[in-house]
């Protein structure tokens, strides 16, 4: 029976061999590689240079699953075979390459930006750009528009939550990507984008004009609807809210105010953490706002962190298609948490938590990386909110020509009965 020492040398000799026979199988590919290169190179000259792989780690289930000479194939192809391959920058051959690794995962929240959508996508969340003023999203494979913004061109022109854009600027958009749709309506200040629009109840469709215009992306504004009873419209969950969500909070709270009419109408939603931070105000401590679920099956919890100012105010909420993300978690956690009514029409349904990642170059990749559970377990993504209340967007108009909202006077009335 071999001893211990005899089975190692066996394993160093057996290492050695397969180690050998490695090399001598590489040394015979890169033999053959060099010359099918060489003669191919010299019918087909471009100089390719690939950068920063050196430090990177390809993941270990890439490297048992991934045939990356599939890529490389279809890359000499291109160059070698179509007509503005020679003429097409290499890099942006890369961009378009991981746009479409993006597509395959078919989420249309999950976007990449070159360096220089990067900066204009850095602009939208930070509240200001040029453009039409809607945020538009993708269902059932068709470019809808989820909430024109107030004040904004969009809203100006006519266009309204739930219109499908069949064309922009005579293109067709089957099969577009959000990001392209964002790109060819944004433009230049004065410009003119015309939109096709398909609208439900409307036979034939629409061509509406929109000039663009540098968009102020609206925070919020409070005023009182009577005496004691304000209305807190929030518009969007951007980086400019918090400040001024403080100031209105604490002035409302010593102010006498007795009851609020939080308005989520059109609210396309934004950061996670404004909405959070928002929910604290309206929530006695350790309330469960919002869980984040990941898709390694682990789980954050977001907990209110202190007793709101507000929590023992009466608060009605309105919504529509409209309302979607971030003002869904908001809704739905105070209706949870406190059994506040929910007025007006059933939300957007968009429920995934996108993280925005800067890469090496300044492009930008925005990923969903979970999902949002509302405190009673419920999923937001594609069910959206029902409300408590279901009254219709449609406007009135009453005996004196005024044009009457129905929505909020019904808000109002539920509101005054629980003071």
């Amino acid at each position: 029976m071999p001893s211990i020492k005899q089975k190692e040398r066996q394993k160093k000799i057996n290492q050695f061999i397969v180690a050998l026979g490695m090399a001598f199988l590489f040394a015979v590919s890169v033999s053959y590689a060099y010359k099918l290169g060489f003669g191919e190179g010299l019918q087909q000259t471009r100089n390719i240079v690939i950068q920063n792989v050196s430090d990177i780690e390809v993941p270990e289930q890439v490297q048992e699953k991934a045939d990356f000479s599939i890529f490389w194939e279809v890359w000499d192809l291109v160059n070698a075979k179509h007509p503005n391959g020679k003429d097409t920058d290499a890099q942006s051959l890369v961009y378009g390459a991981i746009k479409g690794m993006i597509e395959s995962l078919d989420d249309p929240n999950t976007n990449f930006f070159n360096p220089e959508d990067s900066i204009k996508f850095t602009e939208d969340v930070k509240g200001r750009f040029s453009g039409t003023g809607m945020e538009i999203g993708i269902r059932e494979e068709k470019l809808v528009v989820i909430a024109p913004l107030a004040g904004s061109p969009a809203e100006k022109a006519g266009l309204q939550t739930g219109d499908i854009i069949s064309k922009i600027d005579g293109e067709s958009t089957e099969g577009i990507t959000i990001e392209e749709g964002v790109k060819k309506i944004r433009g230049p200040q004065g410009t003119t984008v015309t939109l096709t629009i398909i609208r439900k109840g409307v036979e034939e469709p629409l061509e509406i004009p929109v000039v663009r215009d540098n968009i102020e992306v609206p925070a919020m504004e409070i005023k009182e609807l009577e005496e004691g009873i304000s209305l807190m419209s929030v518009y969007n969950f951007n980086a400019n809210i918090p400040f001024l969500f403080r100031t209105s909070m604490l002035k409302e709270a010593f102010s006498g105010t007795e009851g609020i009419v939080l308005d989520l109408r059109n609210n396309p939603g934004g950061f996670l953490d404004v909405a959070v931070d928002m929910a604290d105000w309206f929530l006695a401590k350790d309330a469960l706002i919002v869980t984040e679920r990941f898709s390694s099956g682990e789980e954050e919890k977001f907990i209110s962190k202190k007793d709101g100012v507000l929590k023992d105010i009466p608060v009605v909420i309105l919504v529509n298609g409209g309302s979607a993300s971030a003002s869904e978690i908001l809704a739905g956690s105070l209706r949870v948490n406190r059994n506040i009514q929910i007025v007006g029409e059933q939300t957007f349904g968009k429920g995934t938590v996108q993280e925005l990642k800067k890469l090496s170059d300044g492009s930008s990749l925005k990923v969903t990386v979970a999902q949002w559970l509302l405190p009673d377990g419920s999923l937001i993504e594609g069910n959206g909110l029902v409300p408590n209340i279901v009254v219709s967007e449609q406007p009135e108009v009453n005996e004196e020509g005024q044009i009457v909202d129905p929505q909020l006077d019904r808000a109002l009335e539920i509101l005054k009965s629980s003071l």
